[in-house]
């Protein structure tokens, strides 16, 4: 029986649930592997070759070559361990956070210490609020992947 999942109408939002948990299970151990400098050190020097030893999909591992960071999320990255992929390229969390939004580093560093964004027009989807899916840089496609 599907449980129901009121939380997937969240805009902007992919809640890392059981579900999402098992879908990036080994998305999420390949950027643990990056905690240890001889494997970061083996990713760049031969990215793909170093994703071809991890149980991965296709599409994830597509997503890490591009850096997507926002697929990396709808295929089950958690940004808690996606942010190992940042660091590995010599990105503080503000500057992957910004990209992934739209904005510069700065733009998202004076967001956040303004207190986030706003929750008016962001509670579900369909609202007019800048958390919406059509007004972020992954677009209105992403409302089928459960953004």
């Amino acid at each position: 029986m599907a449980l129901d999942k009121p939380y997937k109408d969240v805009p902007g939002t992919i809640i890392f649930d059981a579900e999402q948990s098992r879908l990036g299970y080994w998305l999420n151990q390949f950027c643990t592997s990056l905690m240890k400098a001889e494997n970061r050190a083996r990713f760049l020097a031969d990215e793909r070759a170093y994703l071809d030893e991890w149980p991965m999909t296709e599409e994830q591992k597509q997503a890490v070559l591009a850096r997507d960071l926002n697929r990396c999320m709808a295929l089950g990255g958690n940004i808690y361990f996606l942010a190992r992929i940042g660091a590995t390229d010599g990105k503080s969390f503000q500057q992957m956070a910004g990209s992934m939004t739209g904005m510069s580093e700065e733009e998202y560093r004076n967001m956040m210490v303004a207190g986030g964004r706003s929750v008016e027009g962001n509670r579900y989807i369909g609202e007019d609020g800048d958390a919406q899916p059509h007004r972020q840089p992954q677009g209105a496609g992403s409302k089928k992947e459960g953004n």
